[in-house]
């Protein structure tokens, strides 16, 4: 756990010459001033994390992360079985799930990476999901995960039946409110499925609240789940390297929580690539000041709504970098 109070007091700034590079060439470029609105943003903001006046998305990659909850196995809080995990880190694997083929679309690379599937974390609701130990081994495989890829856009996500009920958790321990304010359908919960994952919720923070856990990074490894911790970890990793990320849904951006928590810059170089069904994220977005890329009303988790943003970014740095100034038209 010290790797991420470390890590958080030494995070990188964006190049602030390169994004202003590209502030001005987008000031000035071929067409009226602020026409592009916000893709012109994001062109900036590409280039002081990519440390450089021509910024280009050529090497995306997604890194999924998947892992069970001991919370699923025995709350009934999903609508389908822990198995599932299972079934879709084979599917990640041999490139047939949905992200494998968003990503195709967009030239895109996907890797997978086993956290804890079929080693579920403990139950919430009654002790820790992760003891020291293993949340140390989780940043350990995030941090070696982010270190091996060559890209310049990391695009996060996870896949773990039961997440939604931990994200909402770690959302209500750090943000506050009820279990009901934080619960969604998932992968599409009944009436009476959505009240067992809110009084988890509820049983869990009381649980952290009788305990006297404040720290944000305490509340993560209590109440969270390894793709949560993996996810915040490679986050971090990502900016130790100056990699702009793309977000995905509620589980992600819960994952990024305790982060914000500890250090507010800390997500400065993260982009939201949607806005998810899932009523939690919104919130969570608002209470970050964060606005998402699309609303398509997506929930699938995967990094599949992170992935659909990429075409967007990668067409905000060509419009800039590949477009004549003013002054380079008319010399």
């Amino acid at each position: 756990m010290s790797w991420f109070f470390d890590a958080l007091t030494r995070l990188p700034e964006p190049d602030a010459g390169s994004a202003a590079a590209v502030r001005a060439r987008a000031d000035d470029i071929l067409r009226p001033a602020g026409a592009l609105a916000r893709l012109d943003e994001l062109a900036v903001f590409v280039a002081g994390w990519q440390r450089t006046s021509t910024p280009r998305i050529e090497r995306p990659t997604g890194l999924i992360f998947a892992a069970d909850h001991g919370v699923a196995a025995s709350g009934d809080v999903s609508a389908y079985p822990t198995a599932v995990t299972a079934a879709m880190l084979d599917a990640f694997r041999q490139q047939k799930a949905t992200i494998s083929a968003l990503a195709r679309s967009v030239g895109a690379t996907v890797t997978a990476v086993d956290v804890g599937v079929g080693v579920p974390t403990g139950d919430i609701r009654t002790g820790a999901a992760m003891t020291p130990e293993r949340f140390d081994e989780i940043v350990a495989a995030a941090v070696a995960a982010v270190d091996s890829l060559d890209t310049d856009l990391l695009v996060i996500g996870e896949m773990g039946i039961g997440n939604t009920t931990v994200a909402a958790a770690v959302a209500a321990a750090l943000l506050g409110g009820a279990g009901a304010t934080w619960v969604g359908r998932g992968t599409g919960v009944d009436d009476d499925g959505l009240a067992r994952k809110a009084a988890a919720v509820d049983t869990a923070v009381a649980r952290l609240t009788a305990a006297g856990v404040t720290d944000p990074i305490e509340i993560l490894r209590e109440v969270g789940g390894a793709e949560l911790v993996a996810m915040a970890a490679a986050c971090v990793a990502a900016r130790l390297r100056s990699i702009p990320v793309v977000l995905d849904g509620y589980v992600s951006t819960a994952a990024m929580l305790p982060l914000h928590a500890v250090s507010p810059t800390a997500l400065d170089h993260c982009i939201v690539g949607h806005c998810s069904a899932e009523p939690g994220h919104r919130l969570i977005l608002d209470r970050l000041g964060l606005s998402p890329l699309l609303d398509l009303g997506m929930r699938l988790g995967e990094a599949s709504g992170a992935m659909v943003a990429v075409p967007l970014i990668r067409m905000a740095c060509a419009a800039v970098v590949e477009v004549p100034t003013f002054g380079e038209w008319f010399a």
